[in-house]
């Protein structure tokens, strides 16, 4: 995995995210890592067009999420997201979602993509310029959408 510092993303837990018992419905987390990775990957390539604009995309082709406690409403929660595995064509990014201020550990989640390019929808050996970047990571990085205040 890239570096012992992972890359952190908050943000705000919305009311339509929770479910009549009033905590995240557990289908959200799929957003919560997609949103999170958004910006895992916006910290490492710069715009999304940019691996676009190489003939470049990433598809998921797996997604595991672990439950340990719930989220709630307007709770603030932290995503800090690794990168794991590099294969040939694919790679595994993974997170840990903690509730921000007292680091409560609410879930974990591991997410494979292949590199594909988009022109003939097939998979491609990642790219050694791309490769270097995921085996960097972005570590320290935050970027927050919660508004929070320190």
């Amino acid at each position: 995995m890239a570096g012992d510092l992972p890359f952190h993303f908050r943000f705000r837990v919305r009311y339509g995210e929770c479910d009549a018992q009033g905590v995240v419905f557990n289908a959200r987390y799929a957003d919560f890592v997609d949103i999170s990775v958004n910006e895992y990957i916006r910290m490492l390539f710069g715009d999304y067009q940019n691996l676009l604009d190489q003939d470049l995309d990433i598809q998921v082709v797996s997604l595991t999420v672990n439950w340990k406690a719930p989220a709630k409403f307007d709770e603030v929660l932290e995503a800090r997201i690794r990168t794991g595995r590099i294969g040939n064509t694919s790679f595994t990014l993974h997170l840990e979602f903690l509730r921000y201020g007292d680091e409560a550990f609410i879930a974990d989640a591991d997410i494979t993509y292949v590199v594909i390019q988009p022109s003939v929808m097939g998979k491609v050996t990642i790219p050694d310029h791309i490769r270097q970047l995921l085996e960097a990571g972005a570590p320290g990085g935050l970027i927050s959408h919660a508004g929070e205040r320190d």
